[in-house]
């Protein structure tokens, strides 16, 4: 993931596009959250140059935002105080 890609994040970004839109191509899902085709293109590719917010935007149409806002929380143990 040095070179600023996580391709998994792409693979599942399209997977859920696909899936809770099926009839929407790239340039009708870009639409929907607000940015270019290209940007999306990039999206879909895992390119961690793009925004976190509009990543954020995806996650929210595609009713993942709990997922997506989880992504650093930790649980603590009892062990840790």
């Amino acid at each position: 993931m040095l070179n600023n890609h996580c391709p998994q994040i792409g693979r599942n970004l399209a997977a859920a596009r696909k899936h809770r839109y099926p009839n929407d191509t790239q340039g009708d899902f870009c639409v929907r959250i607000g940015v270019s085709r290209r940007t999306y293109a990039k999206m879909e590719q895992g390119d961690l140059s793009v925004t976190l917010g509009k990543y954020l935007r995806a996650a929210r149409l595609l009713g993942l935002e709990t997922a997506f806002t989880e992504l650093f929380a930790f649980e603590r143990s009892l062990l840790d105080d």
